[in-house]
């Protein structure tokens, strides 16, 4: 990893940074969550377009904005909150799988796919909600550091 993107702590042992949004798993596997959501709505019945899948995609957005937004507070309870949020519209997203197999717009065996991967997603989020209350005992402010786009 290259120093710009390590920094060293008391022990002199590098520890990752997570410069943007974009390099947190929580963020990554939400992403791809998020795209099969979208891909999921796509074959939807016509008669669903403006009601659950436009409810969907918007919960998938905010599954994914949450996780960006947070990361963007640099205040750790602002973090958490967003995380939790994010934690939320995925929760939703998992009840609306639950409608698209009572309606049968899924088979069973397709809702149980997508809904594993939501739950490993909820696993993510909730061990980077524990890190980052763990991190409340230590300081309340993350430590920011220059952008790249600041060179």
């Amino acid at each position: 990893m290259p120093a710009s993107k390590q920094q060293i702590s008391a022990s002199d042992k590098p520890m990752s940074i997570f410069r943007t949004f974009e390099d947190l798993e929580a963020y990554q596997q939400a992403r791809n969550f998020r795209k099969k959501i979208y891909d999921l709505t796509r074959v939807l019945p016509e008669c669903e377009k403006f009601a659950l899948a436009n409810q969907m995609r918007r919960a998938a957005v905010s599954l994914t904005s949450n996780i960006a937004e947070g990361h963007g507070r640099y205040h750790f309870p602002d973090q958490i909150r967003f995380m939790l949020n994010s934690r939320g519209s995925l929760e939703e997203l998992i009840d609306q799988l639950n409608v698209c197999e009572d309606e049968s717009y899924l088979k069973a065996e397709q809702v149980a796919a997508l809904k594993s991967h939501a739950w490993a997603v909820h696993n993510i989020l909730n061990g980077y909600i524990r890190y980052l209350r763990g991190r409340i005992n230590q300081s309340d402010r993350v430590q920011e550091f220059p952008s790249d786009l600041d060179s």
